[in-house]
Parts: structure tokens; sequence; C-alpha cells
């Protein structure tokens, strides 16, 4: 096999994939399916998710996909919202300290520029895998990180701090996992908990009485 043909191979092998199983208290209100990959051209990462919400109706389904540059930050977001009430489809674009969104529904187009200087973080209140951008800027010191959430239409400033590793539980079973917190913002404060590897297990949003936990791999 040439070594092209190698190259092709692993850029196209997830660097992480997994599914989330979401739950608000102890009922399982979805899944969330995602997926880490080598970013296009081989620079950066491309992080896409399918948050399926199918416990109640109608059934709604989120799926971002989001290209982050070799410096960690957003560079793109195509991100689909089926809906049947209001479906949508929203496009990001970062450049030169601000973040373009557009929003296209099924007879309007809207547009919004965030300032946004580095480090800057996309997320969504329904799309939990995001917050794993959140954890690549922490560390033993807090850290401001300026969050957009284009779906919700605002930005917040949030602080993200490394705890260091420290017992926890994953499917109701003891672990030592790495922790690290997100103040600030609607939610107030989110636990998010990391293995060695930097996978992100568990993100645990008290105030809403939320957990999206990594099913165990089959």
């Amino acid at each position: 096999m040439s070594a092209l043909i190698l190259t092709l191979l692993a850029l196209q092998a997830p660097l992480d994939e997994g599914t989330f199983l979401l739950r608000q208290d102890t009922a399982e209100i979805g899944r969330e399916a995602f997926r880490l990959a080598a970013g296009r051209g081989g620079g950066g990462w491309t992080l896409s998710s399918t948050v399926r919400f199918d416990r109640s109706r109608p059934i709604v389904v989120l799926n971002p996909i989001l290209e982050i540059g070799a410096d960690s930050l957003p560079a793109s977001l195509d991100f689909s919202v089926a809906d049947p009430r209001e479906p949508l489809r929203i496009l990001g674009q970062r450049s030169r300290g601000r973040f373009t969104v557009r929003l296209l529904g099924r007879l309007t187009e809207r547009a919004r520029e965030f300032p946004a200087p580095a480090p800057v973080v996309l997320l969504d209140d329904s799309v939990f895998v995001l917050y794993l951008a959140a954890a690549w800027h922490a560390g033993p010191s807090p850290v401001s990180v300026t969050a957009i959430f284009p779906r919700a239409g605002h930005r917040e400033v949030l602080v993200v701090q490394d705890l260091g590793v420290e017992a926890t539980t994953l499917h109701r079973d003891p672990a030592s996992l790495r922790h690290v917190t997100v103040t600030g913002g609607p939610n107030q404060l989110v636990h998010l908990w990391l293995d060695r590897a930097g996978r992100l297990l568990r993100v645990a949003v008290p105030s809403r009485r939320l957990t999206a936990e990594r099913a165990p791999a089959s």
C-alpha cells in the first residue's frame, strides 16, 4: 500500500467517536453521537455531532459540523436543525477577530456578527460534545474564554479551569478523571470530566439537572 493511501486512511480515521446518553434527572431524553477527526487538508480538527431528542414530540435532530483550526479556534460551522416546526440551517465563519453567523429558515435569512477575541469557542445548550473545545483552553488557573451560541444568538464570557484529577462516578461506578469547570452564562456552572487521553466522558449541568455520559463501548 502506498504512503499516500496510508496517509489518506489516517486522515479519514476518527481520533475519537462515541455516543452520549442524555439524561434529565434519571430519565433519558435523547442521545448524541459524535466524531472528532483530523481537519480537512490535514490541519486542525473536524468535530461533528448528531443529537436526537426523541422522547417527546415533535422529534428534533441537531447536526452541527464544526471546523477547528490548528490554533484550536473555531474556523467554520455548518449546523442543521431538523425541527418540523421551524427547520433551520446555521452557517458560521471566523475572520479577523469576528465570527459571522447566518441563519437560514424556510422563508427568512438573518445574519449577525459577533466579536470573537481569542480564545473563543462555539457552544450550544443541547450539543454537549462542543464543550470539548472549551476544555482544550483550560489550565490550572482560571482562563476567560469568549463563548458564542450561534443557535441561541448570544455571546458570553465564560471561565474555564482545570482542577486536575478528582474522584467522580461514571455509570454509577467510582472513577478518577480530569475535572474541568466552565463557569458563567445562563448555565452558571458546567462540569466536564475527561480521561487521561483527553476524551470527554461526562458533562453535567446542575442548574438544568442534565447530564451527558458516554455510553460504554460495545
